[in-house]
């Protein structure tokens, strides 16, 4: 006999469903305006070549011969590009962004291994070279030693991560790294994070969660298109081009290499501020994705709105408080740049985006892609040069402003972007460029810039503060913004942060992702006395991704009282918001919200979503009706197979049925998926004892 187990709530199903889509932790889900049917998939060129194991990986399909134009989707390849920009494609060859994913060969391997051994709590590994072939020895999933070959290789500016195919597919990021601008030493970058790992730890180097597929390689290829065999257990993965290629920026490129018209490619620096900005926000900070990892048809292209697409992972991730966000809610992880930079004044009420100080990867700059300074007299910083463009009176005051000797505190980014943000071996500069607020060190522990470089004992952020008061008091009224966050968001001081989280979410001169966090904040902690406020503040938000986040926060805190409003926006612009209002009345019991989720699971512009099937599949559970409950799992799990606590209430369900092959069938799934679910192993014993 199985053991018992309880039947997952509706609001815990929902956010599984939201969260899991996720095609990797640097990103997940929105699509905001209605959406036009979805175009036709389309064919793309061959797969750049991959060293063996990878046999069973299926080649992209080719251009049938006809006078008929290319897709507006299909992708032509960084090669068929260069043929008419040499220049450019010559000058994004030398660029860091073409080699975010590369081929292990001696041209881009950067770590030594000639002999090399490196030994953690978590992981111990010898590296070796054979000819041009790399090779590392280390644990694997079964606990025993063995030599796994070295394939590809990820980044290499800072670190380099080697990645192994597997025999079902899988691209696996082994399990260390090469610290480039450290020691130049291998390192257990995520003991680092995670601490001490097991083969049954999620993150495990051997396991689904530490897959390429699943975390790297949407934004470290152009063009990927990566297909599951779910009877055969098996992965295909291709794409356009290894790296962040032409056509990651400028779109599907394969029209235009025919027509060579304007108008079939995209240039990011005509483009509107907001689209210019979704170019690098679709990789330069972790997100959750509207349809699953899956759906090549719905990835986003350049030229598209971010928020048709995305929603930004920001302070919650699913249920849990995340670790990469000071309290104050600035990332404290590196590679959250659109996060930070949406919350900034200079985004706010500047307009800026990342081409106001940044440039494209194939035009001359200084490190990091910076502009070059327009005035090569000027003795500034590249830096404080992009800051010149708007602050150029500020800039004019020199000491006078800086209240600094110092040649170092010069620079604009020494006191507005501090390097405080962890790459967790590396620091860097802080996107959300604001000023110093040492109160928020003493009360909450948030490094301020101010302590960055003060750090004597006499020094303390109590003599910062009063330092900042002296010199720059107008500074105080910016500082009370980052004060009341933190006083929202700190865990410590959660019992008091209401009034706070209440004046967050109701501030329309705030980020909405800060406003939506305060709403999931002010649910979970306040769930009576949150209703009320999110009520009030959903018929002001403007914003698609505030509108789902408060509908969201609805349901956490059980608003049945807002099922009106929430039904009013059923037939919202926003596809997230459609699926929120939709999830959020099913979960609420409204009678309105099963009628919604079924358009949407047959809708062609949303069957794709997991959520819908996922919670239709769920309210036939609850009325036992097993072959829709059957039916609406499984096709949730065709689009996303590695939804683990769906494969093992399936598996309850088939059992349920007298079906024991096709329930063993979903339990080695989800531990294929999942080997930390203790749900799916005591399952599959009971099976197996059978």
């Amino acid at each position: 006999m199985l053991p018992s187990r309880p039947t997952l709530s509706l609001s815990v199903l929902a956010t599984l469903a939201v969260v899991l889509s996720t095609g990797c932790s640097r990103q997940p889900e929105p699509q905001a305006a209605k959406l036009a049917p979805p175009p036709a998939a389309a064919p793309a060129p061959a797969p750049t070549a991959v060293s063996p194991p990878a046999t069973d990986a299926k080649p992209a399909p080719t251009q049938p011969e006809s006078t008929a134009l290319p897709s507006a989707t299909a992708f032509a390849g960084s090669e068929r590009c260069g043929e008419c920009h040499e220049d450019q494609h010559a000058a994004w060859r030398q660029d860091w962004h073409s080699r975010a994913l590369s081929q292990a060969t001696p041209k881009f391997v950067v770590g030594s291994f000639r002999g090399t051994h490196f030994k953690g709590e978590s992981s111990e590994a010898w590296m070796s070279k054979r000819e041009d072939h790399y090779f590392m020895r280390t644990q694997g999933p079964s606990g025993e030693l063995g030599e796994y070959p070295v394939q590809w290789v990820v980044g290499g500016k800072r670190m380099q991560d080697p990645v192994t195919l597997t025999e079902d597919g899988r691209w696996q990021v082994l399990p260390v790294y090469f610290h480039v601008t450290g020691k130049s030493e291998w390192v257990d970058y995520s003991e680092k994070r995670q601490g001490k790992l097991t083969p049954n730890h999620p993150f495990f180097w051997a396991n689904f969660a530490r897959s390429a597929q699943h975390a790297c390689l949407d934004c470290h290829t152009t063009g990927l298109d990566v297909h599951y065999d779910r009877s055969a257990h098996k992965w295909s993965t291709t794409f356009a081009d290894a790296g962040v290629a032409c056509e990651s920026c400028h779109g599907p490129g394969a029209r235009h290499a025919e027509t060579q018209e304007p108008k079939d490619i995209i240039q990011p620096k005509h483009l509107p501020p907001e689209l210019g900005l979704a170019v690098c926000g679709q990789c330069h900070g972790p997100r959750r994705t509207l349809f699953p990892m899956l759906d090549a048809v719905h990835h986003f292209r350049a030229g598209q709105r971010y928020e048709d697409f995305y929603q930004p992972m920001v302070l919650l991730v699913g249920n849990d408080v995340s670790g990469d966000y000071f309290e104050d809610g600035r990332p404290s992880t590196s590679s959250f740049e659109y996060q930070a930079l949406t919350q900034s004044r200079c985004y706010m009420k500047g307009g800026a985006t990342c081409l106001s100080c940044h440039t494209a990867p194939h035009d001359s700059h200084a490190p990091n892609e910076i502009q070059k300074p327009k005035d090569a007299k000027a003795k500034v910083a590249a830096g404080t040069a992009t800051c010149q463009a708007c602050h150029a009176d500020v800039l004019a005051q020199g000491k006078s402003h800086t209240h600094h000797t110092a040649a170092a505190a010069q620079d604009c980014q020494a006191c507005h972007m501090p390097t405080v943000v962890s790459g967790v071996l590396d620091k860097f500069p802080d996107h959300a460029m604001d000023v110093p607020v040492p109160e928020n060190t003493v009360k909450h522990g948030i490094p301020n810039a101010c302590n960055a470089c003060h750090t004597h004992e006499k020094q303390k952020p109590e003599v910062m503060a009063q330092a900042i008061e002296r010199w720059w008091p107008e500074a105080k009224q910016r500082q009370q913004r980052r004060l009341r966050l933190a006083d929202a968001f700190a865990d410590k001081t959660a019992a008091q942060s209401r009034p706070f989280l209440e004046a967050v979410l109701a501030d329309p001169e705030e980020a909405s992702e800060l406003r939506g966090a305060a709403a999931q904040f002010l649910a979970r902690r306040f769930r009576v006395e949150a209703v009320g406020p999110l009520r009030a503040a959903l018929p002001k938000a403007k914003d698609s991704l505030l509108r789902s986040q408060i509908i969201e926060a609805l349901g956490v805190a059980k608003g049945r009282e807002a099922a009106g409003e929430i039904a009013a926006l059923l037939n919202d612009s926003s596809l997230w918001v459609r699926q929120a209002a939709a999830l959020t009345l099913a979960q609420l019991g409204d009678p309105r919200g099963p009628p919604a989720l079924e358009a949407l699971a047959r809708q062609p512009e949303s069957s794709g979503l997991v959520a819908p099937h996922a919670m239709l599949g769920h309210l036939a559970l609850r009325r036992k009706d097993f072959p829709v409950a059957v039916k609406e799992f499984e096709r949730a799990l065709d689009l996303q197979p590695y939804y683990a606590d769906l494969l093992v209430m399936l598996a309850d369900l088939y059992v349920a049925q007298g079906n024991a092959a096709q329930a063993k069938d979903r339990l080695e799934d989800a531990v294929r998926f999942s080997p930390q679910n203790q749900g799916a192993r005591q399952r599959l014993e009971a099976l197996q004892a059978h």
